[in-house]
């Protein structure tokens, strides 16, 4: 597996009941159960091809009984007879990874722990946990193959768990850290957020909400960046 996969398999709890959820070549829950750390997995995607490998992947290894392989959208291939309590899905964009979520939530699905990994829109995935009453207990901002990820992991708690402005967008244990993958990150993304402010401003009709929120998403980048310590 390579670093995105071993650090999201290092977030998963001893013993916990899996779903990977868009599952890719079931990697994930076979390098969990072969480590002994889980014994039961789910392995769901949405297309046939994707879950065809997976299926694939796990016969290889022979671990057809502890690893089932699920086709369908999100989460609706879980049953509370699997009695599922930690959740991972990774490589999605955070907008999709809500509302599968909260379309199970709706459906009175909640799971005690999330390991999420959104490819963009990682704040609206923290304002929905803390919306849902998760709080973060691990985070992580890698980088491999010329791409950062930002690795999240929650559990479901009875108190709310308020994050400030900064927290939600950046993380509230990436900012505790700042490694050297954060400065990496933000810089290029305050020459984005920069560039696409002057785009914004030439603009004939003007997006005054989108400039608004550009300005104060340059201004959070600017202020962590400019605290190294």
């Amino acid at each position: 597996m390579n670093l995105r996969l071993n650090t999201l398999a290092q977030m998963v709890d001893q013993g916990a009941r899996v779903a990977d959820i868009g599952t890719d070549h079931a990697y994930l829950p076979i390098a969990l159960v072969q480590s002994g750390k889980i014994d039961y997995a789910i392995a769901s995607d949405i297309a046939q091809g994707p879950l065809d490998n997976a299926r694939d992947d796990i016969a290889q290894a022979g671990l057809e009984k502890q690893i089932d392989v699920r086709l369908g959208a999100g989460l609706v291939t879980i049953t509370h007879e699997d009695k599922i309590d930690t959740v991972v899905i990774a490589g999605m964009g955070g907008k999709l990874m809500t509302e599968i979520l909260t379309a199970a939530w709706q459906n009175g699905f909640q799971f005690n722990t999330l390991v999420l990994e959104p490819n963009v829109g990682e704040p609206g995935v923290r304002k929905w946990l803390v919306d849902h009453n998760y709080q973060v207990v691990a985070e992580d901002l890698i980088e491999e193959a010329g791409h950062t990820y930002e690795l999240i992991k929650a559990i479901q708690v009875k108190t709310p768990v308020k994050l400030s402005s900064a927290e939600i967008f950046f993380g509230p244990l990436i900012l505790q850290t700042k490694n050297p993958v954060f400065y990496q990150k933000w810089h290029g993304q305050l020459a984005y957020h920069q560039k696409l402010l002057a785009n914004l401003n030439k603009a004939k009709n003007k997006d005054t909400e989108h400039i608004k929120q550009i300005e104060h998403e340059i201004t959070l980048i600017e202020e962590e960046l400019n605290d190294q310590g």
